[in-house]
Parts: structure tokens; sequence; C-alpha cells
């Protein structure tokens, strides 16, 4: 049972904590534009989000990760996302009260994400956010599914694995949050592909809005 008033709170980045689509989905468009192709609907976009860069190019142009021409796609797709990276990503409401309360009550949070460190670094300080520890793609030999990003977000915010949520919207924080020991904790407002139920996955808690999710924070309410 995982515990209702955990000791650290780590959370995924796109999706989870921010919704970053608006910007990458205008990169995204940028990348068809240059092309010459027609702009994709944003909900068909937002729904790639979390699988990364690669497969943001492969949805807008065809390309698979091993295609020619695949990588110098990605590389004007990220290109045209690093000019501004927070231009409409927001913090998901109400998490950002959530953030106020948790910190106000020495709460310790950080976040682990599979963006790189280029993106995220900026992003999150465009925002203001102020986490104790960031955790990005590049910054360990592994990355998400594997438990070592989470293990070492635990370590440098000195709580125990065994104390800390992990919150994603997508099925490999589930996966490196269990084999890293913490409460794998599942939500379903973020960019999840259509056919995809997030209910399924192998979590401890599932929240279908970020509101439920922070009522049991704050409230000691788990939805399950």
């Amino acid at each position: 049972m995982p515990p209702s008033r955990p000791e650290a709170l780590l959370f995924d980045l796109d999706g989870t904590l921010v919704d970053t689509a608006p910007d990458l989905a205008r990169a995204t468009n940028a990348l068809r534009d240059h092309h010459g192709l027609p702009a994709l609907p944003y909900a068909l976009i937002r729904a790639q989000v979390s699988n990364g860069g690669s497969a943001l190019v492969t949805l807008a142009l065809g390309l698979e990760k091993q295609a020619p021409g695949h990588d110098a796609a990605r590389t004007f797709l990220l290109e045209a996302y690093g000019q501004s990276v927070a231009e409409e990503s927001r913090v998901f409401p109400p998490l950002d009260r959530l953030l106020d309360v948790w910190s106000a009550n020495e709460g310790r949070w950080g976040i682990v994400t599979n963006k790189p460190r280029a993106y995220a670094a900026p992003l999150v300080e465009a925002l203001g956010l102020a986490p104790g520890v960031l955790l990005c793609a590049d910054d360990l030999p592994v990355k998400k599914p594997d438990p070592a990003p989470l293990h070492e977000a635990a370590r440098r915010l000195s709580a125990p694995p065994a104390d800390c949520w992990y919150i994603g919207d997508h099925l490999r924080d589930m996966q490196a949050a269990r084999a890293a020991g913490m409460a794998a904790v599942a939500v379903g407002y973020g960019y999840i592909e259509e056919e995809d139920d997030y209910r399924r996955w192998p979590a401890d808690l599932w929240f279908e809005t970020a509101e439920a999710l922070v009522a049991a924070l704050l409230e000691g309410e788990p939805e399950g």
C-alpha cells in the first residue's frame, strides 16, 4: 500500500507536471510546413508528445526512426522547439497550488524526465519551478523505464524510495517506479494515445484528473 503522505513527490515532466503540448505541436507543424505539408490537428500531436521527438517526426512526416532523413528532421523539430520552450507551456492546474502548499510545508519534490536537459532546464526555469532535483535524459547513462534515474533523484532528496511517489502519464513511468521500489502513480490527463488505457498500467494509484491527485495529497483521500 503506497504511503498516503509520501516523504517526497517525483514527477514526470511532459504531460504530468507541465502541459508542453502546445509548444511541441508548434514545432511539429513547423516541420510539416518546412516540407510543404499542412498542419496536423492539435489533438493528434498531443497524444504523441510523451513518446518524444522521434515519434513526432514519424507522425509529422511518416519517417520511421531508421529511415533516411529522420535524424535531420528531428534536428529541425528540436531546433524549432528550442527557440521557445515555454511560449505556451504551463503547469497543469491545480498542480501549481499543490507545489506551493507542499513546499511551504517543507515537502520535498523533484522531476525525473526523459527530456534532454537542453530543453527541460530552460522550461523549468521559465515556469518559475524550483524542484529539489531535476534529472534529465542525458544526466545518467540510462533513462526511464530503467529505475536508476528515480533512485538517483530519491538519493539527492534524501528520501527512501519506498516513501516516494513517482507520478507519470506513460507506461514506462510505472515500470520505472515499480522497479525503483516507489509508489507508481498513473494520471489520466496527460498525453495518452486513444487506444491506451492508463488504468491497465501496473500502478499503485490511478488519478483521472490533476484535481483528484491534488485532493489525495492535500486531503489524504487516494482515488485508487
